[in-house]
């Protein structure tokens, strides 16, 4: 028998249950009738309010952009923008790694999705005030190279503990293991920079 939704409901507990089901076994395996099996309703249900899997992952990468975005943002203005942001993503994945597994995927969903555009683009906004703000530059500086450096560390080392590849180098504690990443990064900075210098062989 179907479970009792009120009004308004169901749709947030169908995301639910697709997010915990990608938790579970992946985006791949996910189909609208499992989904609508462990939320308890018709099997019609979540095509009714996603009409396919697309518009099913596009409200899950929506959702996922929108709560990362949340989350970051009332960091962008403290003293450490750029690193707090960057733990917090990988926080952030660890946390949402339903929705992390979406959201970037564009195969996976319609990327010309207005609310997702909008969404998407708030998140990185975040990204990119950080990176501002932690290179003291002024709001409309360009810091595409260090924006995008900065999320392919982030977003690598949370790949990599996502995927349990991290187990024998790092703390079992995230904290501490995002710890000793930033003092790497930092070093590696220091060997980059010396490297591009002028006259460097």
């Amino acid at each position: 028998m179907d479970r009792p939704y009120h009004h308004g409901d169901l749709r947030q507990a169908l995301l639910k249950s697709a997010v915990a089901r990608i938790e579970a076994v992946g985006a791949s395996q996910l189909s609208l009738r499992d989904i609508a099996r462990s939320t308890g309703v018709s099997h019609a249900a979540p095509a009714h309010h996603f009409g396919d899997k697309l518009g099913l992952f596009t409200a899950i990468a929506t959702e996922g952009f929108t709560l990362l975005a949340a989350g970051t943002t009332p960091l962008v203005e403290g003293p450490a923008a750029l690193l707090e942001t960057g733990v917090d993503y990988v926080r952030f994945a660890v946390q949402h790694r339903g929705h992390f597994e979406v959201m970037f995927r564009p195969d996976l969903y319609r990327g010309d999705d207005p609310s997702l555009v909008d969404a998407r683009e708030r998140s990185f906004q975040v990204l990119y005030r950080a990176a501002r703000r932690g290179a003291g530059m002024a709001d409309d500086a360009d810091v595409a190279g260090l924006a995008v450096a900065a999320w392919s560390v982030v977003h690598g080392f949370a790949t990599l503990w996502l995927g349990g590849n991290l187990r024998q180098d790092m703390p079992d504690d995230l904290d501490a293991a995002a710890a000793i990443v930033a003092v790497g990064v930092a070093t590696l900075g220091g060997i980059i920079a010396s490297q591009l210098a002028p006259g460097t062989d």
